[in-house]
């Protein structure tokens, strides 16, 4: 078994388990008073109580300013539009609205940029060919 496990700090947790199962349809797993763990598409996201630190940067990719640090889950087309649709029902402010980026290209994706209610910045996308994931650009 491989899993990604990410570990990040927020202030309340209430609103994240809000953001995180409400919005995202995260699963929640352990918690205590001081953190609480989610399953996002698989993985563990572990959300501690701390400060956050917002993005430190932004990054241009593909003519678009992204936020840096940022983290997200690679997910299949269908299920990346099926994602971005419920998100865009619930409301969901987009720093990048899902679009298709490097048309035509190595590495052509489907992607999207959002904060959760802490500042922290999350990308999720999905490759048009999977063999696309570490593509390099010629």
């Amino acid at each position: 078994m491989s899993l990604f496990h990410y570990a990040f700090p927020i202030t309340d947790i209430a609103v994240a388990r809000d953001f995180y199962v409400g919005t995202l349809g995260c699963s929640e797993g352990r918690s205590t008073a001081h953190w609480i763990d989610f399953e996002l598409f698989g993985h563990q996201l572990s959300a501690h109580l701390g400060k956050p630190p917002g993005a430190a940067c932004e990054g241009m990719v593909d003519g678009h300013a992204v936020p840096i640090p940022h983290f997200g889950v690679i997910l299949a087309p269908d299920e990346f539009w099926r994602f971005a649709d419920r998100l865009k029902q619930a409301g969901l402010r987009f720093l990048m609205e899902p679009t298709l980026r490097f048309a035509g290209k190595p590495g052509e994706q489907a992607t999207m940029f959002f904060l959760d209610p802490d500042g922290n910045a999350l990308e999720f996308k999905s490759f048009t060919r999977a063999e696309d994931v570490f593509a390099r650009q010629a």
